[in-house]
């Protein structure tokens, strides 16, 4: 056999057999994700609060229990997350909010929201109008993708 089709059929084994094993890692991933979800949803309750605060910091900066810090795998520590200080009732908490929500918390108010423990799931206006979160200005990179996109008449990417 000639030495390029032995080193690309090596090379195509190489890659089936790393997509077998990230296929195998993703239903596992997959169904702990699942497990979890689950969890936060029975554990989930209303709670009345006032957003102080939200920012994207690191976990040890954030101010959390000393518990969650160690129950944190060692890599995750120093990834930044969404952190948001609330008064709930008379004392002020830190408090993790989920990523696709964050940036519908409006600070400075008083706000209905759905808890799982140290996990805001849900945010509801209480007092006043819901503010609308204006949208980013796109870069001039992605606006030109866009516009060749629809020339193209392909949809765009979000």
């Amino acid at each position: 056999m000639n030495t390029v089709t032995i080193v690309l059929l090596v090379i195509l084994a190489i890659l089936v057999i790393a997509v077998v094993a990230l296929y195998f890692l993703g239903k596992k991933a997959q169904k702990k994700q699942g497990e979890q979800q689950a969890q936060i949803d029975a554990m989930k309750q209303t709670v009345s609060m006032l957003i102080i605060d939200k920012k994207r910091m690191k976990l040890k900066d954030a101010g959390l229990p000393q518990m969650v810090v160690d129950q944190t795998p060692k890599w995750a520590r120093n990834s930044k997350l969404p952190v948001v200080k609330a008064k709930v009732g008379p004392q002020v908490m830190s408090l993790i909010c989920d990523e696709k929500i964050f940036d519908s918390v409006p600070v400075k108010k008083e706000v209905k929201a759905v808890v799982s423990g140290i996990y805001i799931t849900d945010v509801k206006g209480l007092h006043g109008k819901n503010v609308v979160v204006e949208k980013k200005k796109k870069s001039k990179f992605k606006q030109f993708v866009e516009r060749a996109q629809e020339k193209a008449g392909a949809k765009p990417v979000k």
